[in-house]
């Protein structure tokens, strides 16, 4: 007889202690969810009030490193007698770059090298002059009369080293689908950038084969991605009835989009002159191919990719009206990062719950 309120209790126990953790797990989650959603809302508001102001300078100014006050862009006078070249570092069609120094820092000088494409340069110069934003390396300054640029070094280079990069021992704990997925979110955030920019909606011509397109971009050494190269950057206008064609040979291969391919078979001979034009939407027929370079083959970036496929096939329908635009790729991506990190906090949540 002495037993049975002992039973009685032991009856009671089990159905209080889950109570009590559904409960906490419950405000563990709201309290998890509201702080992501407050990190991440400031994060994106923070993007959006950058990109209409370039490291606070007013235009024609630059800052950068550790100087607080703005200075003029470099004239022609300043970069011939302050700038010092050290080594070429690259070469292409249009320019070739120095590594340079400009009062004890590094400076990239970029000079025209081929004079029958100094439009295409003047075109680079006045883009750069035009966008700088977050998006766009800074203009340190110019010298139109000798075909010159100034901008700010980046010391990891292009993006065609991201994965080099990303196995130097220093730079590993950055190889992870998190980090990745950013880098793909600023690329993004890029081509949106200039399908909405200042001057009206820009077309990244450039961007042939995905090593062309890698090689337009630099990698900062806070882990950002920037657009250096606007030599190839054509203006679309619509209410005008201005598309525009990327060059004037033909284009081939998968990466480039259908509507950039000749679309009168191999029995007639290419004519610049028939080629139809196109819009921005060449730009986002390109951006799966260049988002799977950034996610890589790291832990995790399976799942990504999971999360990317609805988006990603949109992106890749052959009529380039009904694909998204770089606003709505680009909401789909940081809706999927703050999902993941999310799952990533609390794993194990959903089957718990």
């Amino acid at each position: 007889m002495e037993k049975k309120p002992h039973f009685v209790r032991r009856e009671f126990l089990p159905r209080e202690v889950p109570s009590v953790s559904l409960a906490l797990l419950l405000a563990a989650v709201l309290l998890l969810n509201a702080l992501l959603y407050l990190y991440l809302n400031k994060f994106y508001s923070s993007l959006g009030r950058v990109e209409t102001d370039s490291g606070l300078c007013p235009f024609g100014h630059f800052k950068f490193g550790a100087v607080k006050n703005c200075s003029p862009w470099l004239s022609c006078e300043a970069i011939n007698r302050e700038v010092r070249k050290l080594k070429c570092v690259g070469e292409g069609a249009v320019k070739k770059v120095f590594l340079s120094e400009w009062k004890e820092k590094k400076v990239v000088l970029s000079q025209l090298t081929n004079s029958e494409l100094k439009e295409d340069f003047l075109h680079g110069l006045k883009m750069l002059k035009a966008l700088q934003s977050k998006h766009v390396v800074r203009l340190l300054g110019y010298c139109e009369q000798q075909f010159t640029i100034l901008t700010e070094y980046h010391p990891l280079g292009s993006l065609r080293g991201l994965n080099e990069t990303l196995h130097i021992p220093k730079y590993k704990g950055m190889n992870t689908w998190h980090r990745r997925l950013m880098l793909a979110i600023d690329y993004v955030s890029i081509i949106r950038y200039l399908h909405s920019s200042p001057l009206g909606t820009l077309v990244m011509c450039d961007s042939n084969d995905l090593d062309k397109v890698l090689s337009q971009y630099l990698l900062t050494s806070d882990f950002h991605v920037l657009v250096n190269d606007l030599d190839a950057l054509p203006l679309v206008n619509r209410s005008a009835g201005r598309l525009v064609k990327c060059g004037h040979r033909e284009l081939r291969g998968e990466f480039v989009a259908p509507e950039q391919r000749w679309p009168y078979g191999e029995d007639v001979p290419f004519e610049d002159d028939l080629m139809p034009p196109y819009d921005e939407k060449t730009d986002i027929w390109k951006i799966p191919d260049v988002s799977n370079f950034f996610l890589g083959h790291v832990e995790g970036s399976d799942i990504v990719r999971l999360h990317l496929f609805d988006i990603h096939a949109a992106c890749k329908k052959e009529d380039p009206a009904e694909r998204p635009s770089a606003q709505e790729v680009l909401d789909t991506y940081r809706k999927v990062l703050t999902l993941l990190i999310r799952e990533a906090a609390m794993p194990g949540t959903r089957e718990m719950l």
